[in-house]
């Protein structure tokens, strides 16, 4: 199977170079039609990859014990819960970005190097939770109650507050590099009389590393409820992290109107995590996990454009109000 990670890590590669090197080499602000466009190549990227698994897994894999069609659903269903887990990763990156005031036409420069840190550590978490729980199996019971335990903490919490200056990993460089006062362009770095200076837009990529590392330790647990072949784990989370950067920019501006989206993260969460839990004592079937997954979100998008809706006819209705008045 070597000869399949080389080749699909020289792809992603490849992408990412074509992304940064061609599409956007020049500093912009990224418009919600070209946010879309990549949505849907990356979408699409996936999809052509779950067929190949599905038509060409026992080629890829021999000797593994799934067959091809529990191969592509077992990536389908770890691609869904890491795409929808993906989606609270966007509430913190709006928070951050307008906390930091940075300027649209660098976001994406920021969350380009945010996302490639996210794939080295990933994957390095991967292939240690992989080993875990190759050697120690009662390891996946301490997952699965950690993922009880987030998806309950994150049902019942309130929106997240940003406090770049309490971050340890802030606080510390600070102390150890002197960062400028001002943007310097796309800069994370600039030259002052000879001394190395850090600029704002590094310390954000900072805060992005660290908060997605915070995220990883949540969502990986979750994909291994669904398969724990290392490969269809680490290819399903890389594929959804690939499209976290346009998906940003499709969904930033409308983040307010999913307001029970987190609450339909949270009970995603947490029924991976009983799965896991009861792992020895009933395995509940992948195909049933989706279903159950698809049936939540689903939930969860509709109310919360309905609840949208209502309020905009609520508001509509009180400034009528106030202009009769």
């Amino acid at each position: 199977m070597l000869w399949m990670w080389i080749g699909f890590n020289l792809f992603v590669l490849a992408m990412l170079a074509l992304d940064l090197g061609v599409f956007h080499r020049k500093s912009h602000a990224v418009s919600v039609k070209e946010a879309l466009t990549w949505s849907g190549v990356w979408i699409a990227l996936a999809m052509v990859f779950n067929a190949g698994i599905y038509f060409f897994w026992d080629r890829m894999a021999p000797g593994s014990s799934y067959s091809n069609g529990d191969a592509a659903l077992a990536f389908f269903t770890g691609y869904l819960i890491e795409k929808s887990l993906s989606v609270d990763n966007i509430f913190v990156f709006v928070l951050l970005f307008t906390y930091f005031a940075v300027p649209a036409a660098y976001q994406h420069r920021v969350l380009f190097w945010g996302v490639l840190g996210a794939l080295v550590m990933r994957g390095i978490l991967i292939f240690v939770g992989a080993a875990l729980l190759k050697e120690f199996h009662w390891i996946i019971w301490l997952f699965g109650g950690f993922l009880i335990f987030t998806g309950i903490k994150m049902g019942f919490s309130k929106d997240e507050e940003v406090h770049p200056e309490k971050n340890p990993l802030i606080r510390f460089f600070r102390r150890v590099m002197p960062v400028t006062d001002h943007y310097e362009g796309d800069r994370f770095f600039v030259r002052r009389a000879g001394t190395l200076m850090a600029t704002p837009l590094f310390l954000v990529l900072l805060m992005v590393e660290s908060t997605d590392l915070v995220f990883a330790v949540d969502s990986i647990p979750a994909i291994f409820a669904v398969t724990q072949d290392p490969f269809i784990v680490y290819t399903s989370n890389v594929f959804a992290i690939l499209g976290l950067r346009s998906l940003y920019f499709v969904l930033a501006g409308v983040m307010d109107k999913f307001h029970y989206l987190k609450t339909g993260l949270a009970v995603v969460l947490t029924f991976v995590g009983v799965k896991m839990v009861m792992v020895d004592i009933y395995k509940i079937p992948t195909a049933v996990s989706l279903g159950v997954i698809v049936s939540i979100l689903t939930i969860a998008v509709v109310a919360s454009l309905l609840r949208a809706r209502r309020m905009e006819a609520l508001g509509s209705i009180q400034q009528e109000v106030v202009g009769n008045g």
